[in-house]
């Protein structure tokens, strides 16, 4: 398996169980591991992991990395922090039906509450982690060009968002005169779902053919999560889920199979380097260092053009 010298990373690494399934002391290891490997943009959320914490509530993530911070002086110019807001929910039990949302207010307190957590002044890219559909997008804009033009935020993005309300949020950031969104967060990995269902907790969380055609021709950057099934593609014990069973499955493996055996790499390795050869950046939320150094190995394998013209058009 060949692998490209490039100085920095395509990965982003998801700290979305870091303080709660993920303890500190592994934190940190992976984190070290993920910028001495030349890892750059790792993510989080503010409502990180409420389903897994003690008291409802999120936050441990933030916490741990504003911890990983503090204890690691100039850790802060080798790499780029990305949060989400607007799915904390407001008290234990409440998700999905009472959470934070996306009002003007909203977005000044639970920003406030990340940097306080982060221990940072300003972060590189937040997210509107979820659709809040009570809110008008633009007075979530408004919110948003607050934080852009003080320097809190050098960047803007929507996870989990249809496209028109995207293009909605940036035409309003431009009459404004503010920082567009330019970054798309969804789930997407190398098999595609059956027609008619979901394999995510959101209405559009699935990353579209519309929403990719949207993010190319807008010159939008997109981010996967769970790209890699959770380990399924490798893990015997972990079978790929029912929702991918149906008759495109098993020609889109076989593809996946013959290329990965090219490599030289695995299949969940083989669908990393897919998607950063179709431009997009592949999350890794995994809980191991030897997961992560077969992740940063994968991102920097070249596919051919023949490659991806056979794993994007399985026969």
């Amino acid at each position: 398996m060949t692998a490209s010298t490039s100085p920095t990373s395509a990965l982003v690494l998801g700290a979305m169980m870091f303080g709660t399934a993920v303890d500190e002391e592994t934190s940190f290891g992976l984190l070290d591991r993920f910028v001495e490997r030349g890892g750059v943009w790792i993510d989080t959320a503010d409502c990180y992991s409420f389903w897994a914490s003690d008291d409802g509530k999120g936050g441990a993530s933030e916490r741990v990395l504003g911890r990983w911070f503090a204890a690691r002086p100039g850790v802060r110019e080798r790499v780029k922090i990305a949060t989400k807001l607007g799915a904390e929910p407001l008290w234990a039990d409440a998700f999905p039906r009472r959470r934070e949302g996306l009002s003007q207010r909203a977005v000044r307190e639970a920003f406030a509450g990340s940097l306080d957590r982060l221990g940072l002044e300003s972060v590189d890219l937040l997210w509107l982690h979820m659709e809040d559909r009570t809110t008008p997008i633009e007075e979530t804009v408004e919110a948003l060009a607050e934080l852009t033009g003080a320097g809190r935020v050098a960047r803007v993005g929507a996870s989990n968002h249809p496209a028109w309300r995207v293009e909605r949020a940036r035409s309003h950031a431009r009459h404004l005169g503010a920082m567009p969104i330019d970054a798309l967060q969804h789930n997407s990995t190398y098999l595609r779902p059956r027609p008619g269902t979901n394999p995510t907790n959101h209405a559009f969380g699935v990353l579209s053919d519309e929403q990719r055609d949207f993010a190319d021709t807008h010159g939008l950057e997109v981010w996967a999560y769970t790209p890699l099934l959770s380990g399924a593609y490798d893990n015997p014990a972990k079978p790929i889920p029912d929702i991918y069973d149906h008759p495109g499955t098993r020609a889109r493996l076989e593809v996946l199979d013959a290329v990965a055996a090219e490599l030289g790499a695995s299949r969940g390795q083989t669908v990393l380097a897919w998607h950063v050869a179709r431009g997009i950046r592949p999350m890794l939320g995994g809980s191991k260092p030897e997961q992560l150094d077969a992740a940063m190995d994968a991102v920097r394998l070249a596919l051919s053009p023949e490659q991806l013209a056979r794993l994007d058009e399985p026969a």
